[in-house]
C-alpha cells in the first residue's frame, strides 16, 4: 500500500511543481506588473503545495529520501505529471489557457481530497483549497477577459485553447496507483467528475465568445512518465542547482 500511496502523491504533487516551474519562467514577463506578480504568486503556492506532499511522500518512501531528493533528483520518466502542466508559455494566451484547463479540475480535486480518511492528504487539501480557488478566479477572469476582448485577444484565447484541449482528457485517466487508492478510500476516482469538469469548462468558454473544441482526439502518457519533447528542457532549468551543487535544500 505504500508505495501505491507513494506514487498517488506523485500523480498529485509533480503536477503542482512543473506548473510552478512553468509560471516562475514568466517572472519579470508579465505583461502588466500586476499581472507579473499575480503569475509569481500563483507559482508560489503551487510550490508551497508541492513541499508538503513531497515532505509527506519522503517520510513514507522507506529509502531515506528528502523532499529535495524528490522534486530534483528524479529522470524524466520517474515524473507523473500530466501533459497539459509542461507545455510552453509560447504565448500570454496560451498561459492563461493551460492555467485555466487546470485549475477548474484541481480545484474540483482538492474539494473531494479534504474527505480523504488520510489525514496528511486532507490536512494538504483543506490548507490549500482557498489558493486553488483564487487561482480559478484569475485565470477564468482572463479567459473571459481575452475571449471577449480585442479582435487579437480573441483570436490568440482560440488559438491557445484549440491547441492545449487535446491534454485535457489524461487528466482523469487513472493510473494504476490511483485506481488502488481509490479502491481503499484514500484517493479519488477522478473519473467521477469528468462530466462536470467539460460541463463547466464549456460554460465558461461560451461567456468568453470562444468556441469550445469539438475534436475527440487526445494525447496521453505523462501519468505514467511518457512526456512531450518540452520536460526534459524544463528539468534541466528545473535541476540545474541541485544537480550542480548537490546537497542544496529548498
Amino acid at each position: 500500500m505504500k508505495n501505491n500511496l507513494y506514487n498517488y502523491i506523485l500523480t498529485i504533487a509533480d503536477n503542482s511543481l512543473i506548473l510552478a516551474q512553468r509560471l516562475g519562467e514568466l517572472c519579470g514577463h508579465g505583461p502588466t506588473l500586476e499581472t507579473d506578480i499575480a503569475l509569481t504568486n500563483i507559482s508560489l503556492d503551487l510550490l508551497g503545495q508541492t513541499r508538503s506532499y513531497y515532505q509527506y511522500a519522503a517520510k513514507i518512501s522507506g529509502e531515506n529520501k528528502t523532499e529535495d531528493d524528490i522534486a530534483f533528483l528524479r529522470i524524466e520518466r520517474e515524473y507523473k505529471n500530466c501533459l497539459l502542466v509542461e507545455q510552453p508559455n509560447t504565448h500570454f494566451g496560451f498561459t492563461i489557457a493551460r492555467q485555466y484547463l487546470f485549475d477548474v479540475y484541481h480545484l474540483m480535486l482538492m474539494e473531494k481530497l479534504q474527505q480523504s480518511p488520510d489525514e496528511t492528504l486532507a490536512a494538504i487539501a483543506k490548507k490549500g483549497i482557498k489558493e486553488v480557488s483564487y487561482h480559478k478566479r484569475f485565470s477564468s477572469d482572463w479567459v473571459k477577459r481575452l475571449g471577449d476582448g480585442t479582435v487579437e485577444s480573441k483570436e490568440k484565447m482560440q488559438e491557445a485553447i484549440d491547441a492545449l484541449w487535446r491534454f485535457t482528457d489524461e487528466l482523469f485517466f487513472m493510473t494504476d496507483a490511483e485506481k488502488e487508492m481509490a479502491k481503499e478510500g484514500i484517493g479519488i476516482d477522478v473519473s467521477e467528475f469528468k462530466s462536470t469538469y467539460y460541463e463547466e469548462v464549456s460554460e465558461v468558454l461560451k461567456e468568453a465568445t470562444l468556441a469550445v473544441p469539438e475534436s475527440k482526439y487526445f494525447t496521453k502518457g505523462g501519468k505514467e512518465g511518457i512526456h512531450s519533447e518540452h520536460m526534459g528542457y524544463l528539468l534541466a532549468d528545473l535541476q540545474y542547482m541541485q544537480r550542480t551543487y548537490p546537497n542544496m535544500q529548498w
